[in-house]
């Protein structure tokens, strides 16, 4: 691995070997979702406590203060909407030249396996990881499964993360799902954790994320279920406390209740 590449992965992957980013990409299909129709306030509280920030260009452009030293993840494909035919007839929106103007750590792009542009998809992906190599980027792969939620399981998923991985994704992003260390024994570069099944507490979310991580998973990609909690700022503490304390469950429970407690004096 030649230096910048592993410099940038460094930046973004911690010492100890763990990682939390922030995901503040959805208006790129989604337009402007709940608690992020002003992302630059939504993230303010809470930038600190992540690793790194998932971002289009456009907010990033902005809406992100150019003073911010957080790595940044470059949100790269795109090209369709929450109202349009097929969320998996996406594309590569963004030039390698503009992925350095914005001095990107690593850029991400999302894959449709399984669907009628999958080959289309997967061939982006390559175009992709050719273009990044020859500058040093990482490339993280995205097993994203449009509206079919119930693809969501470990052989699905496993298949995903597998092919991403040989096509040369450095990092590959997915779900977590039930015996979630089939997905992570079979990918051979690092995967990160996106949202797992609807949780109706934040124990839950705290669970499936200290799961994943026991069986193999360096860290998560939750954007959701931080910045629209009610307190998100206790929340993203607390799970930053999962990820890189090792934090059980019921620990970084009581945590993000303490915390959010002592917001309310």
């Amino acid at each position: 691995m030649d230096w910048g590449m592993e410099n940038r992965l460094a930046q973004l992957i911690q010492p100890d070997g763990r990682c939390f980013f922030l995901p503040i990409d959805h208006g790129y299909f989604q337009g402007p979702t709940s608690c992020l129709e002003e992302p630059g306030e939504t993230i303010k509280p809470l930038l600190s406590y992540a690793d790194a920030l998932f971002v289009t260009r456009g907010v990033l452009r902005n809406a992100v203060d150019a003073s911010n030293t957080k790595p940044v993840i470059l949100r790269v494909s795109g090209g369709t909407s929450m109202v349009g035919e097929d969320l998996a007839n996406e594309g590569i929106t963004t030039s390698i030249e503009e992925i350095i103007r914005l001095n990107a750590s690593a850029v991400g792009m999302s894959v449709f396996i399984g669907t009628k542009h999958e080959k289309e998809t997967l061939m982006n992906l390559s175009k992709l990881v050719n273009e990044c190599e020859n500058y040093g980027i990482p490339v993280m792969a995205v097993t994203a499964v449009g509206r079919e939620l119930e693809k969501r399981d470990a052989r699905y998923l496993a298949l995903c993360c597998r092919i991403t991985a040989e096509l040369g994704a450095r990092v590959v992003k997915t779900y977590w799902c039930e015996d979630f260390e089939k997905v992570t024994r079979g990918c051979p570069v690092p995967v990160v954790m996106a949202g797992g099944p609807k949780c109706e507490t934040e124990l839950e979310v705290m669970e499936f994320v200290y799961d994943g991580l026991q069986k193999g998973a360096i860290g998560i990609n939750l954007g959701r279920n931080v910045w629209q909690n009610p307190h998100p700022v206790p929340m993203i503490k607390a799970l930053k406390a999962v990820v890189h304390k090792n934090a059980k469950p019921k620990e970084a429970y009581e945590l993000f209740n303490e915390l959010k407690n002592k917001g309310k004096k």
